[in-house]
């Protein structure tokens, strides 16, 4: 069967994705979603395990077919990468330890605050007055260095996103979330400049399974608490 090499991180952020224990094998809202929709196209998925700052340029190189990691569709981004319709939307988190007493963006003046270089997440953090900006994505694991950052105290605090951000602030003693900002962030999948073929298949399988339930009932498995935010008729409306 025709394969799909998709470049992603090889972290832990669930509901997400789960490291993989054999470089192989995943599990996540994102991998779960990436078979339903290669499954539509008949193709196998073979993960690309890189760094976060490697992979865009994987796709670009011809090293990887496609980017399915968490990328917004930043216009910095779409410069590089051909994105597809979104298979998700997402808001943003401020972390930090259970014992600051921070809730609201002004507050953070002096604070060092840590996010993905070039990400989202680094937009907003640069509009929160008075922070210096600690930037992370060198390493594989690039959540679980900004968590162990915070933690230490190396960091005062860091931005994702909230589906991944709200579980920890609830389950980890050690940290709060001190706010979250709807910026509604849409997530696609980047394919390498050019690749209308691969793009225009992608599409018409998350057009397919976003139409018959089946992408919300995987988000509804993974992220319950979360709202599933690509009924067909928003999807055109995501694409306005």
């Amino acid at each position: 069967m025709r394969k799909i090499r998709l470049a992603c991180i090889d972290s832990e952020a669930l509901p997400l994705f789960a490291k993989s224990p054999d470089g192989v094998t995943r599990d996540g809202y994102e991998p779960e979603a990436a078979r339903l929709v290669l499954d539509r196209i008949g193709a196998d998925i073979e993960w690309v395990m890189l760094p976060w700052e490697e992979m865009i340029p994987a796709v670009r190189r011809g090293e990887a077919d496609a980017v399915w990691c968490g990328q917004g569709m930043t216009a910095e981004r779409a410069a590089l990468v051909d994105f597809t319709h979104p298979y998700a939307v997402f808001n943003e988190t401020l972390i930090v330890r259970a014992d600051d007493p921070a809730r609201a963006a002004e507050h953070l003046d002096g604070y060092r605050i840590g996010a993905i270089a070039n990400s989202t997440n680094m937009k907003l953090a640069e509009t929160f007055p008075g922070v210096e900006l600690v930037s992370f994505g060198a390493s594989d694991d690039v959540f679980g260095d900004m968590i162990e950052a915070t933690r230490s105290g190396a960091i005062d605090g860091f931005v994702d996103d909230d589906v991944v951000m709200i579980p920890l602030g609830k389950e980890d003693p050690d940290f709060v979330e001190a706010f979250t900002v709807l910026t509604g962030n849409r997530w696609g999948i980047g394919v390498a400049p050019g690749n209308d073929a691969l793009r225009s298949e992608i599409n018409v399988a998350i057009e397919a399974v976003i139409a018959d339930g089946s992408l919300k009932a995987v988000w509804g498995k993974w992220m319950p608490l979360l709202p599933f935010p690509l009924e067909p008729a928003l999807l055109a409306a995501t694409e306005e």
